[in-house]
């Protein structure tokens, strides 16, 4: 049977309509988009191509996980980041546009890249993959405390350009112990800051199907950032950089970790691009 784009479209928007989802014909676009790897508009200004059986049945496949409640990003297997397309399931979270922010940050700051930098707690790969792509790193390490992760984060490699992949060092651990003894210029990482308290109100799209290892942490939330300073302040080089992604309520606390370590400068909070408090840098002092 031939299926076009227009019929698809049709056929999804009703299976995918309700009251927790995005307009349905809006999300059947996006999602035959993605499954196609076209742009977003795509299937609206092609209504009229026919699409090969085993394509239909890819996106049907992916719309019955998505009407079973799964977020788009995961039932597409697929988020996209940056200039990147990375591949994404229950393993790791879902990359978010604000994190894209971190990257310029880390440029900026570091004067287009240099040195070594590393990712603590990488999930999908999402930051040490645009570093190591945009960036003039000699090395990116990226570490994750779950394996699972870290598979993921591998299989993604095949996102940047080939040229490109031998910078990267995958590392299994808890926060800087793998890379304990190197001297790096940049730390970024984008830990989890959620307390186990707020877990409850968090969206069922989070809170159910995204993995609570990198989302939750003790101590109201702050325990892995004030674990990670002090290890970050052990491994940079005098003038390099610690770049976190942090909760905006959470923001003056976490910066407040970084200046009470006694080791960095230049401490401040940078906005993200809806004017929210949610980045934290700090410059190494000379030792």
């Amino acid at each position: 049977m031939r299926t076009t784009v227009g019929a698809l479209l049709e056929a999804l928007a009703v299976r995918l309509a309700g009251p927790e989802r995005p307009p349905a014909r809006t999300e059947a676009r996006d999602l035959i988009a993605a499954v196609l790897d076209a742009p977003r508009f795509w299937p609206t200004a092609h209504r009229e191509e026919v699409l090969p059986s085993e394509i239909v049945e890819r996106i049907e496949a992916a719309a019955a996980r998505r009407v079973e409640g799964m977020p788009l990003q995961y039932a597409i297997g697929q988020a996209p980041f940056r200039h990147l397309t990375l591949q994404v399931d229950r393993r790791v979270l879902i990359p978010r546009p604000e994190t894209e922010v971190l990257i310029d940050l880390v440029l900026s700051l570091t004067g287009g890249g240099h040195g070594i930098a590393v990712d603590v707690g990488t999930g999908s790969g999402a930051i040490a993959l645009a570093l190591a792509a945009e960036g003039a790193f000699e090395t990116v390490h990226a570490i994750d405390l779950s394996p699972d992760a870290l598979a993921v984060a591998q299989a993604n490699l095949a996102a940047i350009p080939e040229a490109r992949r031998a910078r990267l060092r995958w590392h299994q651990g808890d926060l800087l112990g793998p890379l304990r003894g190197l001297t790096v210029d940049v730390v970024t990482s984008n830990p989890p800051y959620i307390s186990p308290e707020e877990m409850p109100a968090l969206p069922a799209l989070v809170r159910e199907w995204e993995p609570s290892m990198a989302l939750v942490a003790a101590d109201d939330g702050m325990a892995l950032i004030r674990a990670l300073v002090p290890q970050a302040a052990a491994v940079l080089v005098a003038g390099g950089w610690l770049v976190m992604e942090v909760d905006a309520r959470r923001a003056d606390l976490a910066a407040a970790a970084v200046r009470d370590d006694g080791r960095f400068a230049a401490v401040e909070v940078r906005a993200d691009l809806t004017g929210r408090p949610r980045f934290v840098v700090g410059r190494r002092t000379e030792t």
